[in-house]
């Protein structure tokens, strides 16, 4: 396995910065009610002021036992930090996940792509409208 060139090496890093650790961070995320379904993934995000995306995990024991829920979180973590560059920066994810079949990373990185756009449209639709509502 060759090393990363230097200049590239911290770039795709799943740093405690891109995490949600907290539960008030996970309850406020929750609490937004803005949330899409990709599958057995339903996916919640809160914009935040940071200038990066955070990503926090729910995986109930539904999905199966502690091998299969590790290896969806692992597949679900690698998703994120292989695509983070190319998610809407400045929202807060959190990705509660239902019973299924594990998938591969690539699934798990295409449903994460295309509903974080999504939610991103949303947000700013959401956001237009109440720009709307205010007297001007």
């Amino acid at each position: 396995m060759m090393a990363e060139p230097r200049e590239t090496r911290g770039l795709f890093r799943f740093s405690r910065r891109l995490r949600l650790t907290r539960p008030p961070e996970f309850v406020a995320v929750l609490d937004a009610n803005v949330r899409v379904r990709s599958g057995p993934l339903f996916i919640g995000a809160l914009p935040n002021d940071r200038g990066h995306p955070r990503l926090g995990l729910i995986v109930s024991r539904r999905v199966g036992n502690a091998v299969i829920r590790n290896r969806v979180k692992r597949q679900l973590r690698e998703a994120f930090r292989l695509s983070q560059h190319d998610l809407p920066t400045g929202y807060d994810l959190v990705v509660s996940v239902r019973a299924h079949e594990p998938l591969t990373s690539d699934a798990y990185r295409t449903r994460l792509l295309e509903t974080a756009r999504e939610l991103d449209r949303l947000w700013r639709k959401k956001q237009q409208r109440q720009c709307q509502r205010e007297p001007q």
